[in-house]
């Protein structure tokens, strides 16, 4: 008997349910079925075009959510019932969280004094929306509290707080059947309250494994008068479930206050509807009001009053007030803001009248995050030879306590980082510098990009709108005129800059100087990147580094980490450069971070040293891929989507017949990749060498040195180290060099 049922139930509201369904089919786990309660023609067509253990279960068009989620329950054989609407999704490897945290529990008897087992499981979850993405939820701080054992409601009362979504819940089959009726509502947090409320004992997963999306309601029917009311209905009916629990009742009637004040503020309600919503709305606060209790202090507890007492009038009265109040300040920050926009205007024109410092160099790199990338190393290298040119970074004020000790910094927006710019003889960046910036004719900008282009750039985004998001082209033509002097790694690189990039600067076809690592790094620094990380000897380090999509709002997970750490086996160790999905205490992957098979790199600096420790990596579009190639190390390239990327964010060459190694569409394929050796193998390798002969063309080792002398010491082309033909290369060893 499966262990888990994951119901997907509804209409395929613009067109979720594909991706839902195959969420599910990427990440299958035994012991777990799916069944698919398809409201409409176009939700079954859907399902049916899934794998075949999918059990679809056709369902008129209409058909309302709690109709359709005793259909699917009544096909369902798991011991535990995951509610999953079809418009929502699922994070790589919940399904398999879940299993885990309930045999976690069953195992160590979670039932309280009188045997009863615990009903609920409840989740934490993010939410997507039309604009935004994977937002996380408040909800942490609640299940946290909890711990790891099952408790009742009456002993956590606050778990009442948490998002009222059933998809943040998982139920144990015999408690659904038993309180069916009671849970079939097409009110959805009024079933998942009801839940709670009916529980003997609940449980938690302190981790993300539900995505809630909101859909945007302008696309949904508008709300009648009485949706409105049905708000009041809903507590009503469920008060008198919390009535003989003191810190439950308490909690329910907060969040009762809460929901009726916010929505007659916020939603726009004729007066005659606005008025029967107050005049309910009151009668249950004061209905329900528990005994001795405390309304909140401040402008809550006003509107608390105002609505106990029914005074309508009184309320829109003082909602005028609030409005009026935050519109005289935020007139007087409107205000101020523009007084100090035309205070920093005129210092910095002031600035620019000043003659420019022949030894003063501004750096900044990806958007004034702090001392990284290819100005990094060109830095570095102009300390060592001309440490009389003073080096100034940019840094936003969030990152400036990060910064090597003793780096001076000036912060965007401030007096002194106009000044900076405007006398400044070099300016540095591997993106741009703000429009506002005047280049001045004795000044010179030197772009050193952070990347090998596989995707399309510049003005070759135009073609892909999806891409674009709205760029300023004609500002980003302005930019690149300022370039004096464009880096570039590889003839492919230079042709492409030359395109997306057209103006008058000087391709400078040195190599890029981050890369400069990869040939000067000794088994030593090997060997000390790979202690800092905490690899233990003998293993074997896979880097998986994930880049960007822009067809997605935010980021979705694409591997299940947990079950390919577990494929690959104890002796593997996956450095993960992801999102925050697989960051931070509540990770699915803490119990693998504690062994030291899964280490978290996200926000790890540099990456070069990442790359240094890493046996191979595994990549998809990233640029990464390109760097690391210096290396000689395997490559795989982890390409589920390549199709998807290639149309929205356009391509200059195609990676499926250009690749740098083993190409992966599954993540079964990319699995056997490490288990059966083929990532290492001789094929790999001759793919490997062939695209190192293209993409690290220029890399040597010594580019920052080429930057150096041509831009800043002014020495002619001739002069300068030549490139090193690739075959005559040696890059840094390798770890099992390093730690022979």
């Amino acid at each position: 008997m499966p262990h888990l049922s994951v119901i997907v139930y509804g209409p395929n509201a613009q067109g979720r349910l594909n991706e839902l369904l195959g969420s599910l089919e990427s990440h299958p786990l035994a012991g777990t079925e799916v069944i698919v309660a398809a409201v409409g023609d176009w939700a079954r067509e859907t399902a049916e075009g899934h794998a075949p253990e999918t059990v679809v279960v056709p369902l008129p068009e209409g058909t309302g959510d709690a109709a359709a989620r005793a259909a699917g329950a009544a096909h369902a054989s798991g011991r535990w019932l995951h509610f999953v609407h079809a418009k929502d999704g699922l994070p790589a490897g919940a399904p398999r969280l879940i299993a885990e945290r309930i045999a976690e529990l069953e195992d160590t008897g979670a039932t309280g004094a009188d045997g009863a087992a615990f009903d609920v499981l409840l989740l934490d979850h993010v939410t997507t929306t039309w604009r935004t993405s994977a937002a996380p939820s408040r909800d942490g701080r609640f299940l946290a509290a909890v711990g790891r054992d099952a408790l009742t409601l009456n002993q956590g009362a606050n778990l009442l707080r948490i998002a009222p979504l059933l998809g943040n819940r998982v139920l144990r089959a015999d408690f659904w059947r038993a309180h069916e009726q009671l849970l079939d509502t097409d009110d959805e947090p009024r079933a998942a309250h009801a839940a709670l409320l009916h529980a003997d004992r609940v449980a938690c997963l302190n981790q993300v494994a539900y995505d809630n999306r909101v859909l945007r309601p302008e696309s949904l029917p508008p709300l009648a008068p009485e949706d409105r009311l049905a708000l009041i209905d809903r507590y009503e009916s469920l008060l008198p479930l919390a009535r003989d629990r003191r810190a439950v009742h308490t909690v329910l009637y907060d969040l009762m206050v809460r929901d009726l004040v916010r929505t007659f503020a916020r939603e726009d309600m004729p007066d005659p509807v606005a008025r029967e919503f107050f005049r309910r709305a009151s009668l249950a606060a004061v209905r329900w009001r528990p005994e001795g209790h405390q309304r909140p202090p401040g402008l809550e507890g006003v509107r608390h009053s105002l609505l106990e007492e029914g005074a309508y009038s009184k309320y829109r009265a003082f909602q005028a007030a609030n409005r009026t109040r935050r519109a005289a300040r935020k007139a007087v920050r409107t205000r101020k803001r523009q007084v100090s926009a035309k205070v920093r205007d005129h210092q910095y024109r002031r600035a620019l009248s000043r003659p420019v410092d022949p030894n003063l160099a501004v750096f900044a790199a990806y958007w004034e995050r702090g001392v990284s990338c290819n100005p990094a190393a060109v830095a570095a290298k102009l300390a060592e030879l001309a440490p009389h040119i003073h080096r100034v970074w940019v840094v936003n004020k969030e990152n400036a306590a990060l910064l090597p000790p003793g780096t001076d910094h000036v912060v965007p927006g401030t007096r002194r980082y106009w000044e900076t710019l405007a006398t400044a003889r070099y300016l540095v960046n591997n993106v741009n510098f703000p429009n506002a910036m005047v280049k001045r004719p004795d000044a010179i900008h030197l772009q050193t990009h952070h990347g090998t282009p596989l995707k399309r750039m510049g003005l070759d985004q135009m073609e892909h709108p999806a891409a674009a998001k709205g760029l300023d082209f004609a500002a980003l033509l302005a930019r690149i005129d300022k370039w004096d002097y464009s880096v570039s790694a590889n003839s492919h690189s230079t042709r492409m800059w030359e395109r997306a990039y057209p103006a008058r600067y000087t391709s400078l076809d040195y190599g890029y100087p981050r890369n400069d690592v990869y040939y000067t790094a000794t088994a030593a620094d090997v060997r000390a990147a790979r202690e800092r990380l905490g690899i233990a000897p003998g293993r074997t380090a896979v880097l998986y580094a994930p880049t960007h999509r822009d067809y997605e709002a935010g980021f979705t997970p694409r591997l299940d980490l947990a079950a390919l750490a577990d494929r690959l086996g104890e002796n593997t160790v996956l450095l993960v450069r992801a999102h925050y999905f697989y960051g931070g205490a509540a990770s699915p992957l803490t119990g693998l971070r504690r062994s030291g098979r899964i280490i978290d790199v996200s926000t790890y600096d540099p990456v070069e040293e990442l790359c240094l420790a890493a046996d191979a990596l595994v990549t998809d579009y990233s640029s990464i891929m390109f760097d690391y190639a210096n290396l000689d190390r395997p490559i795989v390239v982890y390409a589920d989507d390549w199709e998807t990327y290639r149309t929205t964010r356009g391509v200059y060459f195609d990676l499926m017949a250009e690749h740098p190694g083993r190409v992966a569409r599954t993540q079964e394929e990319l699995t056997e990749i490490f288990l059966s050796g083929a990532w290492r193998d001789e094929s790999a390798a001759k793919a490997r060498a062939a695209f190192r002969r293209r993409f690290c063309e220029y890399d040597d080792g010594r580019a920052a040195e080429r930057v150096v002398r041509r831009v800043f010491l002014g020495e002619p082309e001739e002069a300068l180290p030549p490139v090193l033909p690739i075959e005559e290369r040696t890059p840094a060893p390798t770890p099992e060099e390093a730690t022979a």
